[in-house]
């Protein structure tokens, strides 16, 4: 599976000070999601390697319907670039807006933290494969900024 989108209520336990949801738990729910789309491409345990370029782009309310999709956005030897976007909106009006976005890398990895090959995925649609240049172009700053 390419893609995954989890779909849950913001409770009340996960509000800051300031009555919005804590970027920390929306940071848990974008590696969770990322956990189950990179798991279920691979078929093995998986890892998170990299965080990159999240962006808050506004606040969740408590209350709010949440959807955090996983999206698989490039893959190499053993690893998965994943992007994930964020919505959240009242259920009752049933706008859904972005709230986050990122890319995260997962590695799949054997019972010893080794990495794993995994399967490569081909983008097919016009938006995965300019979803594939971005992430790939993500990848190549990030070690140029990271080997310098």
């Amino acid at each position: 599976m390419s893609v995954i989108t989890l779909r849950f209520l913001a409770e009340p336990s996960t509000v800051n000070f300031g009555g919005k949801v804590h970027g920390g738990t929306v940071m848990k729910w974008i590696d969770e999601a990322g956990y189950a789309c990179a798991t279920s491409w691979s078929k093995r345990y998986c890892v998170t390697v990299y965080v990159g370029g999240i962006r808050f782009h506004r606040p969740i309310m408590i209350g709010d319907l949440v959807e955090v999709e996983a999206r698989l956005a490039y893959t190499g030897n053993s690893s998965m670039n994943i992007a994930v976007e964020v919505r959240s909106g009242d259920m009752k009006g049933g706008a859904m807006q972005k709230t986050t976005e990122c890319m995260i890398v997962f590695v799949s990895v054997d019972s010893h933290g080794r990495p794993l090959p995994v399967d490569a995925w081909t983008p097919e649609t016009p938006g995965e494969v300019a979803l594939a240049q971005s992430a790939k172009a993500q990848l190549d700053a990030s070690r140029v900024t990271h080997t310098s």
